[in-house]
């Protein structure tokens, strides 16, 4: 495989053995002759080893209850193209067998962000004005990149909280237009995480609805929320908090729910072109607010796809991808860019419905939606391209957690994680960029307290008498050959049932004991370090 740009520090350090220069082996030929021979010996020794001197960018784009079966590369019964998705995998690695660390929102974020499992933190989400979700003096990717002297920024959705308490009006209603003075700065938010610039609207269906740019509410929420648009007929995002599953608060007036994804869109494009005048490499996460409801395509989106509105969104989403992938090209970044694209967790709930409304299964083979430990709740799209260092057009079916993200670019640029920073990441550069097999045969899957499932090699234990947290409908159960689990856990062996319809908790008792105690330990401590 050809590599480009790299410099020798990126990769873990080999031993070489001496034969490979013995002089002894070029004493009697002409050094003339010899030289084309050696330097070719060495370039097959060594394909990976050329001078490079910069840093790469790195952007990773963060995906809102996007399921692995929503990419339409991955699943081959897909009613919904994603052509820039695609185009993205064309050019990189595509992992099969990638997960975040929750089956929900602001965990998975946390984890993708330190490098340790949520569940050492906590399990909920940050609900409407709550604060944040991180463990004081936690060390973040951000941190680190910045510290390796990256120009760090966050566009879109944040969701692990602020200290909104202090911009409180005690006198008011927390929810009221007039329950925070919005002209003071807004402490504890992506510029206390290693960020050096925020915009977005923190959360799309949670107050305020309103931009924030870096810790300032650009224009104040005047109004009581109040939809705009209004769900479309069929959109089976209606069926959840009667419409939008947006929470009540304070909005400006005329927010536009519909408005958000283009603009952030657009903001990224901005950013990209101001890294121009840069001489620092730069790490933008750009995290996306759909297709989590609200789901409200544009007009121009509508209709585009046989997967009814939610099915337009996700293409919505695909075509501002296009607009990011050709900003990296126009500004000349896009060779010498790692582009990470990923999910925070499945799809949610309304998956089921969009089976019967659509034909379209957003959890592709998998089962489960948001919130389970069945893979369906976990297992995401992945994809990492770099121009300069990975060959394009690869599919890679070893095991990847997002919470691997942090130790990976640690290695990449040269940082030194300090004791007790990403407590649970794996360095994967090497599987990512040569294609090596993975450190990582061992993963845990959780979303609430009471339910924690082990991934070990091919097997996946689920130490609860269920995988499902959502709502699943009966007829699915039915129609997909799905029964009761008489016992008090599930064991599938994934590699022969990936669809987990055959529980062989009772048939491997040892297994099951011996992935319980593997399981313990971890929770025990971190994983790697």
């Amino acid at each position: 495989m050809r590599k480009k740009n790299l410099e020798m520090s990126y990769y873990p350090k080999r031993t070489y053995h001496n034969h490979f220069f013995a002089p002894h082996l070029f004493s009697k030929m002409n050094l003339s002759k010899s030289l084309p021979f050696i330097f070719g010996l060495i370039a097959a020794i060594f394909p990976i080893i050329t001078v490079g001197a910069e840093k790469p960018n790195i952007l990773i784009i963060y995906a809102d209850d996007l399921g692995y079966g929503d990419f339409s590369a991955q699943n081959p019964e897909s009613k919904i193209p994603t052509p820039n998705l695609d185009r993205l995998a064309e050019g990189g690695v595509r992992f099969t067998d990638a997960h975040s660390s929750s089956g929900v929102c602001t965990p998975s974020r946390y984890a993708l962000l330190t490098g340790r499992y949520h569940w050492r933190q906590g399990h909920g989400i940050v609900g409407s004005h709550q604060g944040p979700w991180f463990d004081e003096g936690r060390y973040t990717l951000a941190d680190m990149l910045k510290e390796q002297g990256y120009h760090t920024a966050c566009i879109g959705k944040w969701h692990l909280g602020w200290d909104w308490r202090a911009i409180r009006n005690p006198d008011a209603d927390r929810l009221a237009p007039d329950g925070h003075d919005w002209s003071k700065p807004i402490p504890g938010g992506p510029l206390e995480r290693g960020f050096d610039y925020y915009f977005g609207d923190d959360v799309p269906n949670f107050p305020p609805y309103a931009w924030i740019e870096n810790d300032r509410i650009l224009t104040a929420p005047s109004v009581p929320f109040t939809p705009i648009p209004e769900p479309q007929p069929g959109d089976e995002g209606g069926e959840r908090m009667q419409g939008h599953d947006c929470r009540p608060g304070a909005m400006v007036e005329g927010w536009r729910l519909d408005a958000v994804p283009p603009r952030l869109a657009e903001r990224v494009v901005e950013w990209i072109a101001e890294q121009k005048e840069s001489d620092r490499p730069f790490f933008l996460y750009w995290s996306w607010n759909g297709p989590h409801t609200p789901i409200v395509p544009l007009p121009e989106f509508q209709g585009k796809t046989d997967a009814g509105p939610y099915g337009d969104f996700v293409f919505q989403h695909d075509h501002h991808l296009g607009r990011v992938l050709d900003a990296l090209e126009k500004h000349g970044f896009a060779e010498n860019t790692l582009v990470i694209f990923t999910s925070d967790n499945g799809p949610e709930d309304i998956a089921y419905a969009r089976i019967r409304n659509h034909g379209h299964k957003s959890s592709g083979p998998l089962r489960g939606v948001k919130r389970d430990i069945w893979e369906g709740g976990h297992r995401v799209p992945f994809v990492v391209r770099w121009p300069a260092a990975i060959e394009g057009g690869q599919v890679n079916d070893g095991l990847v957690g997002q919470i691997d993200i942090m130790a990976t670019l640690a290695a990449l640029t040269g940082a030194e994680l300090p004791p007790g920073a990403a407590d649970d990441s794996y360095d994967l550069l090497p599987m990512w960029t040569r294609g090596e097999p993975g450190p990582r045969t061992t993963m845990v899957h959780n979303t609430g307290p009471r339910g924690f499932a082990l991934r070990h090699d091919g097997w996946l234990l689920i130490d609860a008498p269920t995988g499902g947290v959502s709502n699943v409908p009966d007829w699915f159960d039915k129609n997909f050959g799905y029964e009761p689990n008489p016992h008090p856990g599930e064991l599938y062996h994934l590699a022969e049932d990936l669809a987990q319809r055959n529980n062989l908790w009772a048939d491997h008792p040892d297994r099951v004991e011996e992935m319980r105690k593997i399981l313990g330990e971890i929770r025990a401590s971190g994983q790697v370090r």
